[in-house]
């Protein structure tokens, strides 16, 4: 894998572009191959662009970084890469949990909504012809005042 293994000092990082093992850590010092340096404070970079094209081709892969920047320089072509931090990385999954959480609860009140108005649907039909029966009854009271008060 082809990647940035930090060096310089406290505060005041610089990189090498370096082709270690993918199970090696960035940190571990051993590298297969020095690829190139880059510092970022003073964007300073050196590479070398033909031993990343033949490490490439045979089969190394790219860190998004490192490879958002070799496109950046014309060495690499295609699409940059979203890069993401740890920390950003644990915070956007955080998010999502408690978004993924609200949407279900939401789905579950509209669903609970839903059925509940379905119920009233099922039992308003019956509801409706009592009021319908109790509306002529007193209706037909009503002609038996007139003939009182007429009487």
């Amino acid at each position: 894998m082809i990647r940035f293994q930090r060096i310089g000092r406290k505060n005041d990082a610089a990189f090498r572009m370096a082709v270690l093992e993918k199970t090696a850590g960035p940190k571990a010092g051993k590298y297969v191959d020095l690829v190139g340096t880059y510092n970022p404070k003073t964007k300073q970079i050196t590479y070398k662009a033909e031993r990343i094209q033949e490490w490439i081709a045979k089969g190394a892969q790219v860190s998004p970084s490192l490879k958002n920047l070799l496109i950046k320089n014309g060495v690499l072509t295609g699409e940059k890469t979203a890069v993401i931090s740890k920390k950003n990385l644990e915070k956007n999954v955080a998010k999502k949990a408690e978004e993924e959480a609200a949407a279900k609860a939401a789905a579950e009140e509209a669903a609970k909504a839903e059925a509940a108005k379905a119920a009233e649907a099922a039992e308003a039909p019956v509801a409706e012809e009592v009021p319908a029966a109790e509306e002529a009854a007193p209706a037909e009271e009503t002609p038996k005042e007139e003939e009182e008060v007429a009487a």
